[in-house]
């Protein structure tokens, strides 16, 4: 869990870095002329079709002692951390997997026929292309949004212990201590997983935040606003991702870049459209123009030199990257929009027509991305 949503926290700074760079030398002759960028729909607010998900999405009303009105939430939504400094980042899992690049994933996917997904369901019990609808990556955590009412977790489970929790949930701790196949004891440990009302799961690092993201929901706990609001669902990805996260992925010698960054601001909010060509904004702003702007240099100064460098070893992705983009100063704050063609994501995943090689055939065949 821990490496997936490094790996995405980096993937994240680079599009930051990238935003800063054009800023500062994109606009120049490197950048592409406007007759020539993709002709690309950006997430910039909710759609019409969007506003109606959302709205169908407010299924949970939270129970009070004394009977009184209460609004539907969604309770996705109302798991995710609150306050400021936080990180949020929702994936639209259902309507990915409908996306032009959800099909080239599939395809990666099924190069073994299916086998590995039908060994996952049957031994979950979970269909991960029909049951899971979102995935929420947090900085405590994961939750899982769907339908689970067939998922076998009480099965898979079998030594975590078990107990009731709130008004719906059940939370699965793991065992300290486990048998080993050759009737050893070994150490145990692990995330802490809760269900709630078969419609969603939670995988937390310990008991503790299992329960805080279940008060949340139940509406127990700090009345904060969630990190992301109900007006800020648009797009097949999107969430806020706080700066001090982004800071950590950055190497050692990118230390003043990775102060200058958290000084700057406090969060970069995300959206991506997938529906055809991946369009990407980032908004990043701050309450001091000057911070952001000597931010907005540094890294210019350290990327250009790096784009030096992808060009004269033939890294000509890496270029492309960044010709595809736009930056859009604001005072205090900057846009960054950015396409990548559906052409050149088929022309990266090739691959994945190719047949499974026999040593990964062995293995489930599908080979390990």
């Amino acid at each position: 869990m821990k490496t997936r949503g490094a790996r995405f926290m980096v993937l994240a700074v680079v599009l930051f870095a990238a935003a800063a760079l054009l800023m500062w030398f994109g606009q120049g002759e490197e950048a592409l002329s406007a007759s020539k960028r993709p002709s690309v729909e950006f997430p910039r607010r909710l759609r019409a079709e969007e506003k109606t998900r959302a709205q169908s999405r407010r299924t949970w009303v939270v129970p009070t002692p004394d009977a009184r009105p209460q609004g539907a939430s969604d309770p996705l939504l109302a798991a995710l951390p609150r306050g400021k400094g936080k990180t949020a980042v929702v994936l639209e899992a259902n309507a990915l997997r409908h996306s032009p690049i959800g099909e080239l994933l599939l395809e990666c996917l099924y190069r073994d026929g299916g086998k590995q997904l039908q060994q996952l369901k049957e031994r979950t019990g979970i269909d991960p292309l029909t049951d899971l609808d979102r995935l929420a990556i947090t900085d405590e955590g994961l939750v899982l949004s769907g339908n689970f009412g067939k998922a076998k977790t009480d099965e898979l489970l079998g030594q975590h212990g078990r107990s009731s929790y709130g008004d719906s949930a059940r939370i699965y701790e793991p065992p300290t201590e486990r048998l080993l196949a050759d009737g050893g004891v070994g150490r145990g440990g692990g995330p802490t997983l809760a269900t709630w009302r078969n419609q969603m799961v939670v995988v937390s690092r310990d008991r503790n935040g299992a329960r805080d993201v279940i008060d949340r929901v139940e509406g127990r706990g700090p009345q904060e606003p969630p990190v992301l609001s109900e007006t800020a669902t648009y797009g097949e990805v999107y969430g806020v991702i706080a700066t001090r996260t982004l800071a950590k992925v950055l190497p050692p010698d990118q230390r003043e870049i990775a102060e200058q960054l958290v000084r700057a601001a406090g969060a970069v909010e995300l959206h991506v459209d997938a529906r055809g060509d991946v369009a990407l904004v980032a908004d990043v702003k701050g309450e001091d123009a000057q911070s952001v702007t000597d931010l907005g240099k540094s890294l210019g100064g350290a990327l250009a030199l790096a784009r030096m460098r992808a060009q004269s070893q033939g890294q000509e992705d890496v270029a492309k990257l960044l010709d595809f983009a736009r930056v859009l100063p604001d005072g205090e704050a900057f846009r960054l929009e950015m396409a990548l063609p559906l052409d050149v994501l088929k022309e990266q995943l090739a691959f994945c027509r190719e047949p499974v090689p026999e040593a990964a055939a062995g293995d489930g065949g599908v080979e390990r991305l």
